[in-house]
């Protein structure tokens, strides 16, 4: 499996609230790439969509929802900075960013009390968002880099578009800071096309329940709970292939999946994904294999689920 696109997103600077440059770069590889898919997708973006996109396949019946933002910082009053989602810490990690005066690379400081700042030559503007350095790797069988949460599930997406007849892919925002983005999305995919199906294609983490290697994570619940009627019909579907996957069982964390199960609308969710160490660092680490049998398992589930 070629991860060289995975790597270029990977090092895109997207936090929550500043999409916009994983919007672009997005919108120009599905514009370049499709023609070679087997299926030519409607491409909606813009207006009311703000900065998500919405691929549109054949007849859908299920939507795939990945969330295209990352952790980070805002630069506050002085060298302060404000946690953008839930980003582990320590001092020394290299963050990179742009204002105004040009771009920036700077080191994490945490004081004693606990408090996170920056060191750099010079102040910063107020306002500006900062994300950490990018150092991807692929070695002894594992993926590792910053933002595999959730650039690996927006690559899962893109390798299902390949042959995907029929479907939705939305490319969602604000996840890591709120939701954002999905309910409306959501609402359009609904009003639309009537789709209600909906799986979310996020990263999880590695616990002592689901361990790296032995398969994508089929979540039964985290701090929300899916319908047990839809998540039946997916282990159904997962146990008739030869995919290896764990069945996750949490009673914390969150997803697009969340905000769906919110909304005033009708969607049936599941959130599958691979498992990762490290999370929200620098460091976030996969085993390649758990990628492989993600993309196969949405293969199959996207042609059989209605």
């Amino acid at each position: 499996m070629d991860f060289s696109v995975l790597n270029k997103m990977c090092n895109i600077h997207a936090p929550s609230g500043s999409e916009y440059l994983m919007t672009e770069f997005l919108l120009d590889f599905i514009k370049k790439e499709n023609k070679y898919w087997k299926t030519t997708p409607q491409i909606i973006f813009g207006g009311d969509l703000q900065d998500a996109i919405i691929l549109v396949f054949g007849e859908p019946k299920t939507a795939i929802f990945a969330h295209m933002d990352s952790v980070g910082f805002t630069v506050g009053y002085g060298s302060k900075l404000l946690k953008i989602g839930g980003p582990q810490f320590e001092s020394g990690y290299k963050l990179f960013g742009e204002d105004s005066q040009g771009k920036i690379e700077c080191e994490l400081f945490v004081d004693e009390d606990g408090e996170i700042s920056y060191t750099y030559h010079r102040e910063i503007e107020r306002g500006t968002t900062l994300t950490f350095k990018c150092n991807f790797k692929e070695d002894n069988g594992y993926i590792e880099s910053c933002f595999l949460d959730n650039r690996l599930g927006v690559f899962n997406a893109l390798k299902i578009a390949e042959t995907l007849e029929n479907g939705i892919i939305c490319f969602s925002c604000y996840e890591e800071h709120g939701g954002g983005s999905t309910q409306f999305l959501g609402k359009y995919i609904y009003e639309n096309f009537k789709v209600k199906n909906a799986l979310i294609s996020d990263i999880t983490w590695v616990t002592s329940g689901i361990q790296p290697g032995n398969g994508v994570a089929i979540s039964m619940r985290d701090s929300g709970i899916p319908r047990r009627k839809f998540l039946n019909k997916i282990i159904k579907i997962a146990n008739k292939s030869d995919i290896p996957y764990q069945l996750e069982v949490e009673d914390s964390g969150g997803s697009d999946g969340n905000i769906l199960h919110k909304s005033s609308l009708p969607f049936d969710w599941c959130f599958i994904g691979a498992a990762e160490d490290n999370v929200h660092t620098p460091h976030e680490k996969v085993a390649i294999e758990d990628i492989k049998s993600m993309c196969l398992l949405y293969k199959i589930l996207m042609k059989e689920l209605d």
